[in-house]
């Protein structure tokens, strides 16, 4: 080989690669905005906050250390428990409910509505199912809190008008009907989510799939049953998960229409969390509050995480 020839197939030698190293130039200072954002916006805020979750601070003079007193109170408050139990009822009404109904809507809005009336029709109604979701929380609550106030309210005034006037209840004062009230309108809120998600997931589906078992007599039904929901497992597991976390951490609806009342019947942890830091000033325990469901959260996800894989392994298995 001659000097030339040497000299050009090194020149031409592909650079070792190294781990962070492209080209020889490092990409990690391409990340750093990235990683700063992140400490900034989400790590040095929840290190704050779980440091104060171990003190007593009232938000004017310093944090005084004193140890694990306010999870020792947490373990014995009964209103934090409450609030644990009410998202139970939150989970049920953004969660389960919104969950199976979207299913069952986008379904029938794909491989009923979509195919017998085109997809023009299929994606208005998906639209104004998910309308709801984009309204200000704000402005949905005083559009609710006209229809379920007591007095004048759109749903009291109908049922009066249609001989049902002993049903007419002061619905979001009323603790028996509070929660209720409150559930209803999450499911409202919440129902568009999974019918958009859902109909996304059933583009990616082989329509050929419904054709043969439409070819075999498989009613809706069967084909619902055999196809669609094998087919959108991952998404549900995505829908669950995420709407679970919004179950957990829901606010301005609690916020807007009944401020966690009445007579606590519609607390939740995150308004909790708010009137202790804000109502009560007591910065310390809104603190430990505040640590704990985000504790709860991340169980949550990694339970999610772990069906997950475990599902998709078992699909592969088979």
């Amino acid at each position: 080989m001659t000097t030339l020839e040497r000299e050009t197939s090194e020149a031409t030698r592909p650079l070792p690669r190294h781990r962070g190293v492209v080209g020889g130039r490092s990409y990690w200072w391409y990340l750093l905005p990235g990683f700063a954002l992140l400490a900034i916006v989400i790590i040095v805020p929840l290190g704050w906050n779980i440091y104060l979750s171990f003190t007593d601070y009232r938000g004017v003079v310093s944090p005084q250390w004193i140890g694990l007193e306010n999870w020792t109170r947490l373990l014995g408050d009964a209103t934090f428990w409450l609030s644990f139990r009410n998202s139970i009822a939150m989970i049920i009404a953004m969660v389960l409910v919104p969950t199976l109904v979207g299913l069952v809507l986008a379904a029938a809005l794909f491989d009923v509505i979509g195919r017998k009336f085109g997809s023009k029709l299929a994606s208005f109604l998906r639209a104004t199912y998910y309308l709801p979701q984009i309204i200000p929380a704000v402005v949905a609550a005083i559009v609710i809190g006209w229809i379920l106030r007591s007095e004048n309210g759109a749903l009291n005034e109908l049922l009066g008008m249609v001989g049902l006037g002993s049903l007419e209840r002061n619905w979001l004062g009323d603790p028996s009907t509070a929660l209720i009230s409150i559930m209803a309108v999450l499911v409202w809120v919440q129902i568009g989510y999974p019918v958009v998600i859902f109909m996304a997931a059933l583009e990616r589906v082989d329509p050929e799939l419904y054709e043969a078992a439409e070819v075999d007599g498989a009613g809706w039904f069967r084909r619902f049953h055999a196809i669609t929901l094998p087919q959108i497992r991952p998404e549900t597991f995505v829908v669950a998960l995420t709407c679970t976390i919004a179950a957990l951490k829901v606010f301005a609806p609690v916020y807007a229409l009944t401020g966690g009342g009445p007579n606590n019947a519609t607390i939740v942890p995150s308004y909790y969390t708010y009137s202790q830091f804000f109502q009560s000033q007591q910065v310390g325990y809104g603190a430990t509050i505040a640590t704990a469901l985000t504790i709860v959260i991340l169980a949550v996800s990694i339970l999610f995480v772990v069906a997950q894989t475990r599902s998709e392994r078992a699909d592969q298995g088979h």
